[in-house]
């Protein structure tokens, strides 16, 4: 199969319609469903079911589109990364580092530091993501190394090392009666009336259904908890985060989250081992 071929046919299968398909590839839609159609003979497979008015993946259709997701990230990110590399040859090994917004502030903050006074440290820029984003920018080339948090994150197919562990801590508006406490259960934070635990939306962008106001990242999250209108489980690590609205409360029961940095195991970039070795320092 060709490139071009799995491009078609991915888009097809996202919008299940030929002309929105087209439209979206920049192409007329005679060539593209000639294209699928041939696809479709040198596999031997039915991908699509059409009729007049609707087009359906069949089995092997959503076995394709999968599939090929799977392989035009890893086309795109041999071109971003090969890209980068050939830079790096030229005298600008720059890396990018992406993280969550809003998490991790100190420990970023002391790895640049401790890096940049590295002799020949080379230039580190930061991106910065909604939950969930690290990973796959990760996967699909556009970052070098990330900063993941387990149990939330998946490490599956990256090198790592561990930077540290912390417990978490229920967010509460600072007038709630509950931050009196020495310490809660993660039963006192679900039960809360009026006071949801947030949605974040998944890796395809969409929120899940439920009582909690969706967010994109920590400062609309502490916002509306300052208003009473969202309460939070987070890292010990938020404590950092002035606001007077804001109050912590230590959870006995909540699971431990750990902070790694992560990178691809085919890395060969020397810019990339000083940072990593710069953060195990620490």
């Amino acid at each position: 199969m060709e490139t071009r071929e799995l491009r078609y046919f991915v888009a097809v299968a996202e919008e299940l319609h030929f002309g929105r398909a087209a439209q979206r590839l920049g192409i007329a839609q005679p060539p593209l469903s000639r294209a699928i159609r041939q696809l479709e003979r040198r596999l031997g497979a039915t991908l699509l079911e059409r009729n007049s008015r609707t087009v359906t993946l069949t089995e092997a259709g959503s076995v394709l589109l999968r599939e090929g997701r799977a392989a035009l990230d890893a086309v795109d990110a041999a071109d971003r990364r090969t890209r980068r590399a050939a830079l790096a040859a030229t005298g600008n090994p720059g890396l990018v580092l992406v993280t969550k917004a809003g998490a991790s502030s100190e420990l970023l903050a002391k790895l640049l530091d401790a890096y940049a006074a590295e002799p020949g440290a080379a230039t580190v820029d930061v991106l910065l993501c909604g939950p969930g984003e690290q990973e796959r920018l990760l996967r699909d080339g556009r970052a070098d190394v990330a900063l993941l948090h387990r149990p939330y994150d998946s490490t599956a197919g990256f090198d790592t090392e561990e930077l540290s562990t912390e417990g978490q801590v229920a967010v509460l508006p600072a007038a709630h009666p509950l931050t009196g406490r020495a310490h809660l259960r993660m039963a006192d934070v679900t039960a809360l009336p009026g006071l949801p635990l947030p949605r974040w939306p998944g890796p395809d962008g969409t929120y899940p259904d439920g009582p909690g106001p969706p967010v994109r990242d920590h400062a609309q999250l502490y916002q509306l908890i300052a208003l009473g209108r969202a309460s939070a489980v987070l890292p010990e690590s938020c404590r950092s985060h002035r606001d007077p609205g804001i109050a912590t409360v230590p959870l006995l029961d909540a699971p431990t989250v750990t902070t790694v940095i992560a990178w691809p195991p085919h890395s060969r970039s020397r810019a990339l081992a000083g940072l990593i070795r710069a953060a195990v320092r620490l």
